[in-house]
């Protein structure tokens, strides 16, 4: 992609790391964002207070399946690359239901690479050449590791949930629409991504908050699954270097180089809540860990091997899962109220995808 400010489409912008993303390129950059987000459970706005009022940024509550909607959008804002987070991206919930992550995934994936090749067509070539469709999928689509080895650019995908059949889907669909149609993409497959806003459904958060609540701390099976933990803020980083200097039909894997077990986590994070705020009964956050039955199908472990950004883009991550994990617990206890916003009346960090 060409230097200069870029008018950016950020699909999924009010998610997680959709809203990271938009917070950095309205506060670091001159680009102009146009979030297109749908607004499910998982998507708020009270995410990107910060920047509503910029002049830089737009938003769209569209559904990136509504083919009429998303050809007006790139048609009205002429976007020089569009950068694709919009995915339900929760196992447990794809375990309970597979219909909203074949639709959203797959189907609107499919639907934002047709436009983005009309509409590609439409301009002139030195602004064709420039354009960039940027994917941002996992590395679920991988399967699972034993405890050797790592994840490349180059494993086989192998994956075991409907949520990770359903991203490996879109990642081939990507890399059909460059290989018969041309157009310019770039993929990432990036590890377990923590930090500040994350919907209180994942890992990190609801361990943070049943540990506040006094509640049971759920942690499936021993707590000996692995996963690599990536700083949203890292990731966010990443994906604008592999925008601006990644190479069109290549696949860039970003990790933290932080392989942790599950319940290695968990035990960070009570340690670090008796330290910050200490239970009035001088009891440790340890004692409410509870057990559970194991997700159906759960990977054991993921590791990703991020060389090829770093040697070929210069990127690596900044934060360790010490510094990472403290800015997430600290944040979390300074802004509760945004948790009790974004879950009234759609979740009670009750479990999903126990099976059947």
């Amino acid at each position: 992609m060409n230097k200069g400010a870029k008018t950016l489409i950020v699909t999924g912008g009010a998610g997680f790391i959709g809203s990271a993303l938009v917070r950095y390129l309205i506060n670091q950059t001159e680009h102009r964002v146009v979030n297109i987000d749908k607004l499910t459970y998982a998507g708020h706005l009270e995410s990107l207070e910060e920047i509503s009022g910029s002049d830089r940024y737009h938003f769209e509550k569209s559904d990136i399946c509504d083919a009429t909607d998303i050809r007006r959008i790139y048609n009205q804002y002429e976007p020089d690359a569009v950068i694709h987070l919009a995915a339900e991206s929760h196992v447990d919930r794809s375990i309970d239901g597979a219909a909203d992550f074949i639709r959203t995934n797959i189907t609107g994936t499919w639907q934002l690479l047709e436009e983005a090749a009309r509409f590609r067509k439409t301009l002139p070539d030195s602004r064709a050449n420039g354009f960039r469709f940027l994917h941002v999928s996992t590395d679920e689509v991988y399967g699972s590791l034993g405890k050797e080895g790592m994840f490349t650019e180059l494993t086989p995908y192998d994956p075991r949930s409907p949520y990770s059949a359903s991203k490996a889907s879109s990642d081939h669909l990507v890399r059909a629409w460059f290989h018969t149609f041309g157009l310019p993409v770039l993929i990432t497959n990036c590890s377990n991504n923590y930090g500040p806003y994350q919907f209180p459904e994942k890992l990190i958060p609801v361990v943070i908050l049943k540990a506040l609540q006094g509640e049971q701390i759920p942690v499936y099976g021993k707590g000996e699954n692995v996963r690599d933990w990536l700083y949203v803020d890292d990731h966010v980083r990443a994906l604008l270097r592999v925008l601006e200097r990644g190479t069109p039909g290549e696949t860039y894997n970003i990790g933290g180089h932080n392989e942790k077990q599950n319940i290695d986590v968990v035990h960070t994070i009570c340690d670090t809540l008796d330290n910050l705020v200490p239970r009035p009964d001088s009891h440790r956050f340890r004692e409410q860990i509870s057990f559970v039955t194991d997700r159906p199908g759960h990977d054991l472990r993921y590791a990703i091997d991020a060389t090829k950004i770093e040697h070929e883009l210069g990127w690596k991550p900044e934060e360790t899962f010490e510094t990472g994990i403290k800015k997430t617990i600290q944040w979390y206890l300074e802004n509760v109220a945004w948790c009790e916003t974004v879950t009234k009346n759609n979740y009670d960090l009750t479990r999903l995808g126990a099976g059947a």
